[in-house]
C-alpha cells in the first residue's frame, strides 16, 4: 500500500524516562490505529530510539532545531505535532542562561510551511510575564495550540484582557489521554499480586491504599505517610478491616533525592511496623498499571500539577482517587469526573481517607463515574479523533488560509 504523508510527531521518547515521553509513546499507538494509511513518525531527543523514531534534538547545541527542520523537509508531513514542555527545548549557553525557549519559536518559524499543531503540557492558571509572552508568539505562530482543560482557556481570556492583548481563537480543548485497555476484574487480582510478589508478604492486608509513581518533591509522599499509622487504626476501629499502605515507584530526578530519601525511610518505619509496603519499579509500561490495580483507591497528593500521568492511570484504572486541592489540572479532572475527592489539609485528607475506605459503595460509585468519564471523555480512541480535526484546522488554515475560530466559552 502506497501510505499518504506522515503525521510527524516532536517530542521527548522512550527510553528516556519522562511523562511527555510516555504520554507521545501512547499517543502514537493510538494515532497509528486511527490513520491505518499514514505512517506516524516521530522526531525525538538524541536519547529517544524504536522504528521511526528520529533522535535528532541535541538541546547543548543553540540551533539544535536545524536537524529537525531539515528531517521534517524530506519527510513533506501531513501535519507537524509537537509535545511541548519548556525544559524539552530550552538551549542554556556557557554562563548557564536559558535562551527562554526563542530556539523553540525560530523553530516553529522554519517550518511555517507545514501545519502546525503545538501541544503545551505546562500552562499555569497564574503565568508568569515570561510564560504569557511565550504563548502568544506560540498562538501566534502555530495554527492550532491545545490545552488540556477548559480553565487553562478561560484564565489566559482574563490574563490578556488585562494586559490588552487580543486573545488567539486558535485554542482546542483536548484532555491528557488515558489507556481504555487495562482493567482487570476482581477475581484477577489475586493473580496479579502473585505476580507482582506481594503474595509473599503475610502480614500486607488484602485491602490496600496506594501511593504510585515517580517519587519527587512535589508528590509530597510525607504527607500521607506521616499520619497513615493513625488513620490505619481508625479505620479499623470503625469497620474491623486491617488497611495497609502501598507506597511504589521510583526516583528519576537526583535533585529530588533528599526528599527521596525522606519519603523512603518514612514508609520503611511504617513497613517494620506491619502498615505499608515499598516497592521499588519504574512507573512505565504494563506494570505501573498492575501495581495499580491492586489498590482499591489511590492518594495523589501533589503540590505543583497543570496535568497529570498518574491521574490519566488512575483514570483508566477507574480507581477512586483523593488528590490536592486547588491544584489546577488535577482539581479540574476530580471535578469533571466525580470520581475522586479532594483535599485542602492534613485533617481533610486524613479524614477523606478514612472516608473512602470505610465506604465501599462511595467507591463503587467513583469507579463507575470513571468508567464513563473514561468511555466519553479521556480514552486514547476519544482523544485521536480530536486531535484528527485539530490537524484538519490546521491544514485548512496552512493551505486555504481558512482562519481558525474557537472562542473562549467565557
Amino acid at each position: 500500500m502506497n501510505k499518504g504523508q506522515p503525521i510527524v510527531l516532536v517530542s521527548s521518547y522512550a527510553p528516556r524516562l519522562c511523562g511527555i515521553a510516555t504520554f507521545t509513546e501512547e499517543a502514537r499507538e493510538f494515532l497509528k490505529k486511527l490513520y491505518v494509511t499514514r505512517d506516524v513518525l516521530v522526531i525525538s531527543h538524541i536519547d529517544g530510539a524504536g522504528e521511526g523514531v528520529f533522535p535528532l534534538i541535541d538541546t547543548k547545541k543553540r540551533f539544535w532545531w536545524k536537524p529537525v527542520v531539515k528531517q521534517i523537509k524530506k519527510l513533506a508531513p501531513h501535519v507537524v505535532h509537537i509535545e511541548h514542555e519548556y525544559g524539552l527545548y530550552e538551549y542554556v549557553d556557557e554562563r548557564g542562561i536559558g535562551d527562554g525557549n526563542a530556539g523553540f519559536l525560530e523553530f516553529l518559524d522554519a517550518i511555517s510551511e507545514y501545519p502546525i499543531v503545538v501541544e503545551p503540557h505546562t500552562v499555569h492558571g497564574r503565568l508568569r510575564d515570561f510564560e504569557e509572552n511565550f504563548i502568544y508568539e506560540l498562538c501566534n505562530t502555530a495554527d492550532i495550540v491545545i490545552f488540556k482543560s477548559e480553565y487553562q482557556k478561560w484564565r489566559l481570556n482574563w490574563t490578556f484582557t488585562q494586559r490588552k492583548w487580543k486573545m488567539p481563537n486558535n485554542i482546542m480543548i483536548i484532555p491528557h489521554g488515558a489507556r481504555p485497555d487495562m482493567q482487570w476484574e476482581d477475581e484477577n487480582i489475586p493473580r496479579l499480586k502473585e505476580e507482582l510478589g506481594l503474595n509473599k508478604l503475610e502480614y500486607l492486608s488484602s485491602n490496600l491504599v496506594g501511593l504510585i509513581g515517580w517519587i519527587q518533591s512535589n508528590k509530597r509522599w510525607d504527607i500521607l505517610t506521616s499520619m497513615w499509622e493513625e488513620i490505619s487504626l481508625e479505620i479499623k476501629m470503625k469497620t474491623g478491616e486491617s488497611w495497609d499502605l502501598l507506597a511504589a515507584g521510583a526516583m528519576r530526578d537526583p535533585n529530588h533525592m533528599s526528599d527521596y530519601e525522606k519519603y523512603r525511610q518514612e514508609i520503611e518505619l511504617l513497613e517494620q511496623k506491619g502498615f505499608a509496603h515499598y516497592y521499588e519499579f519504574i512507573p512505565r509500561g504494563e506494570k505501573y498499571y498492575k501495581i495499580m490495580a491492586v489498590c482499591d483507591f489511590i492518594v495523589l497528593p501533589s503540590v505543583d500539577e497543570t496535568q497529570s500521568g498518574t491521574l490519566a492511570r488512575i483514570i483508566a484504572l477507574n480507581k477512586p482517587f483523593i488528590t490536592t486541592a486547588p491544584m489546577e489540572g488535577l482539581t479540574a479532572q476530580a471535578l469533571e469526573s466525580e470520581g475522586g475527592l479532594l483535599f485542602t489539609s492534613k485533617k481533610m485528607l486524613k479524614e477523606k481517607v478514612i472516608q473512602l475506605a470505610c465506604d465501599r459503595n462511595l467507591r463503587k460509585e467513583f469507579s463507575g463515574n470513571l468508567k464513563k468519564y473514561l468511555n466519553k471523555v479521556v480514552s486514547w480512541e476519544v482523544i485521536v479523533k480530536q486531535y484528527k480535526y485539530a490537524y484538519k484546522l490546521a491544514r485548512l488554515k496552512k493551505i486555504k488560509s481558512i482562519e481558525v475560530d474557537l472562542p473562549p466559552d467565557f
